[in-house]
């Protein structure tokens, strides 16, 4: 396998077993930026997907039984080998997705902590000894591990989900098998690489790639794996949550948002303004945690937006290798999605404030550029408040009071982050128990951590990940009745 792609399209294979393996058929790879075609990679089949469950269901006995801290070596061995190659990996994750290079830098960098982090738990997987109503008897409760863990990523940060997923799964005791996404599969590929040069037995992490109504469902359908861990969109949540129905899968869906970003009278104005920036803009708006749509109060508003389009106008769109503050999105069909509800938006009573669109002259004449785009929407119910952009774009509108503001900012079929800009600490208890989110940053930018719990409501997910909690699920308990009369 090729380390340095260059015009020649590198032809990568699957991973299964500890075997690098290819199929008749392929699936190109495009620089968004750019839209040369990068790579090509195998279009798995259903067989594909049993053979890499078989791999991992074989293997998986053998890892349980490895301590855990041997386990954990491993993990750090590979979180070392990340951060070896982390100049090749992220020039690979801008190639293929398109954010900023330094984006792309921190994103590896995100994916060492989650695998350093997961290591860490090595010593915490801890029991229960309980009290037995009977004499001569204990009550034993272990936590094991689930089995198969099958690993569903996203195109917006391929690598950073992956070892996300993977960490906490191999040290529970897990197998793993990876679908990296037909978009993004490149980072997936590479990790299984460093992950085989650095020891990690047969079997253990394995990748398939492929299209997901074949690959992916064949993965989710099979009684060979245990639990589902996906991260993508809550359409194909539900189409995960139905095909695993027949076998009682187990879930951990991280699905789509709606953030508000709520900005109160008695803010800090230019703090509020930056961070809003950044939550919108970051990844050209492809996180699932962003700005989705602002409230501010009318008694800032005037200044709030001001400051907020300049400098959203004043952002860089350019080569993601140059480091601009936006690169492309990752595809024409998802640029031509989120015009089509720009349009939608302005025929239906939205008005533009900061007009961006589809940028196609000059230097831009290839690739899947879009400017930033800030519409006023004309009501909460307006499908620009209430479906996810996943780009460049946010509606704002006017509040009167926090009340308002958290009864527009509940009023979705999401529930997955929020942001509130407020020095009022009675505000600030008050959201606590009122905003129906399952990730609230209160005064700070985008970006959950490592020990924190990452974790969606209503239609943005089941489950969660990260911190203890999310390790958590990674096990199941056994009990046992211990009677020694």
């Amino acid at each position: 396998m090729t380390t340095h792609p260059t015009q020649t399209p590198t032809a990568y294979k699957m991973f299964i077993n500890g075997q690098w393996l290819e199929t008749n058929d392929t699936i190109e790879v495009e620089n968004p930026a750019n839209e040369r075609i990068i790579a090509t990679i195998p279009k798995g089949r259903k067989e594909d997907a049993i053979a890499a469950l078989q791999a991992a269901k074989n293997a998986q006995p053998a890892w349980a039984a490895t301590p855990p801290i041997e386990r954990a070596k491993l993990v750090h061995k590979l979180a070392d080998a990340l951060t070896s190659n982390k100049t090749h990996l992220a020039t690979l994750l801008v190639q293929e997705q398109g954010k900023p290079l330094n984006q792309a830098e921190g994103e590896v960098d995100a994916s060492v902590n989650f695998l350093r982090y997961a290591a860490e738990n090595a010593r915490r997987i801890e029991g229960d000894i309980i009290p037995s109503d009977n004499t001569q008897e204990e009550i034993w409760i272990r936590r094991v591990p689930q089995g198969v863990v099958v690993g569903l990523t996203a195109w917006n940060f391929p690598l950073a989900l992956a070892a996300r997923k993977l960490g906490p799964a191999l040290i529970a005791g897990n197998t793993f098998v990876l679908k990296a996404h037909e978009i993004t599969p490149l980072s997936g590929l590479e990790f299984a690489r460093l992950a085989q040069e650095v020891g990690i037995p047969d079997g253990v992490f394995n990748v398939v790639t492929g299209e997901g109504r074949t690959v992916g469902q064949a993965l989710v359908e099979s009684p060979l794996s245990d639990l589902i861990t996906m991260t993508g969109s809550t359409r194909g949540g539900k189409e995960i949550y139905a095909a695993a129905a027949p076998e009682l899968k187990i879930l951990r869906l991280e699905l789509g948002g709606k953030a508000p970003f709520i900005v109160m009278d008695d803010a800090d104005v230019d703090a509020a303004v930056d961070a809003a920036v950044g939550a919108r803009f970051a990844n050209c708006g492809q996180i699932c945690t962003c700005n989705e749509r602002m409230y501010v109060h009318e008694g800032i508003a005037d200044a709030f937006l001001e400051k907020f389009i300049d400098k959203a106008r004043a952002l860089t769109i350019a080569d993601p290798m140059t480091n601009p503050d936006m690169g492309p999105k990752v595809s024409k069909l998802e640029l031509e999605k989120i015009d089509a509800m720009v349009k939608a938006a302005v025929n239906n009573g939205a008005d533009v404030l900061l007009e961006g669109g589809p940028l196609r002259e000059g230097v831009y004449s290839k690739g899947h550029w879009y400017a930033p785009t800030v519409l006023k929407a004309p009501s909460n119910q307006a499908a620009i408040m209430q479906q996810e952009i996943f780009g460049p774009v946010v509606p704002v509108m006017t509040v009167r009071s926090f009340e308002q503001a958290l009864s527009y900012a509940n009023d979705s079929v999401y529930g997955l982050s929020a942001y509130v800009y407020t020095s009022d600490m009675r505000r600030i208890m008050n959201l606590t128990h009122s905003l129906n989110f399952g990730e609230l940053y209160v005064n700070r930018p985008i970006g959950e951590l490592v020990q924190g719990y990452h974790a969606g409501w209503k239609h943005s997910g089941l489950g969660g990940e990260d911190g203890k909690y999310g390790f958590d699920a990674y096990l199941k308990k056994k009990t046992m009745y211990v009677n020694w009369s």
